[in-house]
């Protein structure tokens, strides 16, 4: 296995050795389950589970997850994604907020899959903002090169947002992201739209951390790049926060 390094993992590693003297704001770690049944590229019946972690610091955030995908065939996948977003207020002592910007940060991220056949690494390094937008919990976009293992490098771009919401006595969250990605000569332009919309039971049956039930649906259009591969996927889930 070829040895890699890139600014993603450089600036994992900057934020590690400096959390010492960081400051966490808030962190939650949460397990989730989903099962879909209209999946693209392999046995469509599928169950995931979700290992997520994230958290915020004065230096900046970290966003972690781990799924693994088991297939009714037989078929099992492991798929992570580790993204530190590094602070430029932080790091110049400037107010770098304007408008709705609150920050700016320099963002990578580290994109691993492994199955029984095959495996890759894929290392996005770029910029971010985190966005103050009425209503939403949090909204980022990040801008990045990708440097891929298996397919011509490009370049993508990445929303998340997290909206909580009332009805009546109930609460709700819906929350997702959009990546875009670049076309090149070995892959088509890619789209993948993924958002939950979620209720917390946990209000119900009495857990002091939310327990949500709900629902995830995939909108992803040219699936890993191929062309006219586009899947419409919806899932059962359940999703417990600690």
């Amino acid at each position: 296995m070829t040895v890699k390094t890139s600014a993603a993992l450089i600036l994992a590693g900057t934020l590690i050795s400096s959390s010492v003297s960081a400051e966490m704001l808030w962190s939650d770690f949460s397990l989730s389950y989903l099962n879909g049944s209209d999946y693209e590229v392999g046995d469509p019946d599928r169950q995931v589970f979700t290992v997520e972690h994230a958290s915020a610091h004065n230096w900046g955030d970290n966003f972690f997850f781990m799924d693994r995908l088991h297939s009714d065939n037989g078929d099992t996948e492991t798929y992570f994604e580790l993204a530190p977003r590094l602070s430029l207020g932080y790091l110049t002592g400037a107010d770098l907020s304007f408008g709705p910007v609150k920050d700016v940060l320099i963002a990578g991220t580290w994109e691993s899959n492994r199955n029984e056949f095959s495996g890759f690494d894929n290392f996005l390094t770029g910029i971010g903002v985190s966005l103050d937008v009425p209503g939403f919990q949090y909204f980022g976009a990040n801008v990045y090169y990708a440097n891929n293992e298996d397919q011509e490098n490009d370049k993508q771009l990445t929303l998340t947002w997290g909206v909580p919401f009332n009805v009546g006595s109930a609460e709700f969250l819906y929350d997702g992201f959009l990546d875009w990605s670049s076309a090149e000569s070995d892959h088509a332009a890619e789209m993948n739209f993924t958002s939950q919309l979620k209720w917390n039971a946990g209000k119900v049956i009495g857990t002091k951390s939310p327990f949500y039930v709900g629902i995830e649906y995939a909108y992803w259009n040219n699936k890993f790049g191929i062309k006219g591969v586009d899947e419409r996927n919806p899932s059962i889930l359940v999703k417990w926060h600690f």
